[in-house]
């Protein structure tokens, strides 16, 4: 039977002979996650959890000094006479800051509470329960997991998550613990009709038809994904997101009350200050690419706090998996001889690889697949 460290104690006894990979695999085969190890009752984090300064540098925010927050727009009224005005508001903050707080966007409260309330519930479960459910084998649709890319970082996330992988909209409930069942699939079935919207505001806020976004199939597929951030002892030394951007084409959060999650604006780290009953939009790297820079996917993370749990809800929508191969490049109706085009045209599958790859090294994949002679 796998044992957590104690006392801030690394798994694996850290000096001169340290041996960060078993370390990382004794915590992984423990199953517990990172809230496995707050039960135990540490009071120091383990080693493998310890960023390098880099990632540490400027963890507060700086959003009382310039006044800077994330862009709200509200949808009401967004089939009638508002279109225009929203469209617009959406132009700007893709364009300015990647990221917009949505609010009036037709989702129940309740449905919004009860996922977060059934994502929070999965994680506080035994782990002897929740366990049969851990994997890191991507093809997996319904998997738990402690710190996401575990092996590729250079140092682990103060973070649990469970996935609920609905490629192509389908997905057995059976597949689904009981203790979030309904809530994930009722989540979903909204998530569903506000991408709908969503698709439709982005074209016409590119100067193209409603439909056509839609018409590419960019965001057909949802994954959702449940984030649980135990309070951490020492979250001055660790992260419960390292600084990234997403390789979606959208991704619409769920956050609660705690807060942590910051953007980077202008050179400046912002709070995205929780919003009850808001869902937060971010631009995607995929979205960047076929807008050809137009729209703006940017660096994002989560604090580790003191207080705990915090508890959030991604969506992250990308082509189905039949879509997987299929090459994405800067729309045509967006470029010009002014305009020329930025990337290469690449697939989801080989971004991912790229991704993969480079251990998340890079911030951002898209660099790579800059056409090299593009300014």
């Amino acid at each position: 039977m796998q044992t957590l460290p104690n006392h801030g104690e690394s798994i694996t006894c850290s000096g001169p002979h340290y041996d960060r990979v078993k370390e990382l695999q004794e915590f992984d085969e423990t199953k517990a996650g990172v809230k496995g190890l707050v039960d135990s009752g540490v009071t120091k984090i383990p080693k493998l959890f310890i960023h390098p300064p880099e990632n540490l540098h400027d963890l507060s925010s700086d959003v009382n000094r310039t006044g800077l927050q994330v862009p709200i727009v509200n949808l009401r009224g967004y089939q009638y006479s508002c279109r225009q005005d929203i469209i617009d508001g959406i132009r700007e903050a893709s364009e300015g800051w990647g990221f917009f707080q949505i609010i009036n966007h037709g989702i129940p409260l309740d449905v919004m509470d009860n996922i977060l309330e059934g994502v929070k519930k999965f994680h506080e479960q035994q782990v002897e329960v929740k366990k049969e459910l851990y994997s890191r084998d991507r093809t997996k649709r319904v998997r738990y997991f402690g710190c996401g890319n575990l092996f590729l970082l250079k140092a682990a996330t103060w973070r649990d998550s469970v996935l609920f992988d609905f490629q192509d909209g389908v997905l057995d409930p059976e597949a689904v613990p009981p203790i979030c069942r309904e809530a994930v699939f009722e989540y979903e079935k909204h998530m569903a009709k506000l991408k709908t919207c969503l698709s439709e505001l982005l074209s016409e806020a590119l100067g193209l038809g409603p439909d056509y976004l839609s018409g590419t199939g960019c965001m057909n597929s949802e994954k959702i994904l449940g984030h649980y951030y135990p309070a951490c002892p020492e979250p001055e030394f660790t992260l419960g997101t390292i600084n990234h951007s997403d390789m979606s084409f959208l991704t619409l959060l769920l956050q609660d009350h705690h807060g942590g999650l910051q953007v980077l604006h202008e050179n400046h780290w912002v709070d995205v200050i929780p919003v009850h009953g808001a869902l937060l939009a971010n631009i995607g790297d995929f979205m960047q690419l076929v807008t050809n820079d137009k729209f703006k996917s940017v660096e994002h993370r989560v604090l580790a706090g003191r207080v705990g749990p915090r508890v959030s809800v991604a969506c992250f929508l990308s082509p189905c998996r039949m879509e997987n191969t299929k090459p994405f490049g800067p729309m045509k109706e967006l470029l010009s001889e002014n305009n020329p085009a930025i990337y290469k045209e690449i697939s989801p599958l080989e971004y991912v690889a790229y991704f993969k790859s480079h251990g998340q090294r890079d911030n951002s994949a898209l660099p790579h697949f800059r056409i090299s002679d593009s300014k």
